[in-house]
């Protein structure tokens, strides 16, 4: 099946109809995207990260949780098929997915779907809209970066902080220089590193064509994410499409933050959501770069709206007494596609 979920667009398979084998899956994978290849012309791929991702989905056999989720990212230009990081776009395609494949029985107008993401091994439940026991994909839920009106797929992340890297600040800092920018390594869901546009010779306002034009800035930006790649327990980011690189700056549309992007050689069309919640959660870390340039409401309870090239993306994150996130959720859509059967 090929659905839209969030911003992004790939293929969802059960986990049965795919090679076990891992090396026969990505072969399959890379011939049904048309991998490698910039205009991916020979397959399904759109010729944009966005647009070749793919999730592989199976019954858990998890206590409390309904689904097992594994994402993957093939790459465009390279015979590469990556699982080195989630995708809380995609994500928001596996509550409908797994209901129209009969994994989860719809329970009432609404049906949650507690989701384990391989990736991470963290959980997240999604709310799926379920008239008469079948998922909808009609409703008045907007979401930036997607035309269009569609039904509200509300989803909750649970304990992400440091699902890839084993600690929020994998470093155990605020902030570390590299290469002479003041970064914070952070791992909210989304390995990232953040640190202010102005701090490479950017303003954080770029159009995506400006910033894939800006070639020594994507230059100096690699460098400092190949020197943090060991500092986030990563080991060789050279081949892998973490950590993702943002770059801040004080917001102009009455959000938290404006964040440019990177996933992490090409800029993003509009931010990734796990990425946004990692983002979202730098603003809060006390001396942070993305602290100074942000706007942070009050309460204990937080709605930071992280503004990107196609609009914005609203994060809720709950702190404790200390400060520190204990949930994060927001809000996507998703959309089925196609039904059928791909060649190969």
């Amino acid at each position: 099946m090929w659905m839209r979920g969030g911003t992004s667009k790939g293929g969802y398979f059960l986990a049965s109809d795919l090679p076990a084998d891992t090396a026969e899956r990505d072969a399959f994978l890379l011939r049904v995207m048309g991998s490698p290849d910039p205009r991916q012309i020979d397959g399904m791929g759109g010729a944009d990260p966005l647009t070749s991702k793919v999730a592989v989905i199976r019954k858990s056999s998890r206590e409390g949780i309904d689904v097992d989720y594994l994402f993957l990212q093939v790459f465009v230009d390279q015979a590469i098929v990556t699982d080195q990081q989630n995708c809380g776009n995609i994500l928001a395609g596996v509550g409908p997915f797994a209901i129209e494949r009969g994994l989860v029985r719809a329970t009432s107008d609404e049906t949650r779907v507690a989701i384990f993401m391989q990736n991470t091994g963290q959980v997240a439940v999604a709310t799926v809209q379920t008239p008469g026991g079948v998922p909808t994909y009609r409703g008045d839920a907007r979401i930036d970066g997607v035309p269009g009106t569609h039904a509200p797929i509300p989803l909750e992340f649970r304990d992400t902080a440091g699902s890839t890297c084993g600690a929020l600040l994998p470093t155990g800092n605020a902030v570390d220089v590299i290469d002479g920018v003041r970064c914070t390594l952070i791992d909210n869901g989304m390995p990232s590193i953040v640190f202010k546009a102005e701090d490479v010779g950017a303003t954080g306002y770029e159009s995506r064509a400006e910033l894939d034009a800006a070639n020594e800035l994507k230059a100096r930006i690699e460098r400092i994410r190949l020197t943090a790649g060991p500092l986030m327990n990563l080991g060789d980011v050279s081949k892998k499409s973490v950590p993702k690189m943002m770059l801040v700056a004080p917001p102009r549309s009455g959000g938290a933050v404006t964040v440019r992007s990177f996933i992490p050689h090409r800029a993003h069309a509009s931010i990734g959501v796990l990425g946004a919640v990692s983002v979202a959660t730098a603003c809060l870390v006390p001396g942070s770069p993305a602290a100074e340039v942000a706007r942070i409401p009050e309460g204990r309870r937080k709605t930071l709206s992280v503004e990107h090239p196609s609009g914005e993306m609203s994060c809720v994150l709950e702190v404790d007494e200390a400060g520190r996130v204990v949930t994060s959720a927001l809000l996507r859509t998703a959309r089925k596609l196609m039904d059928g059967t791909v060649f190969v």
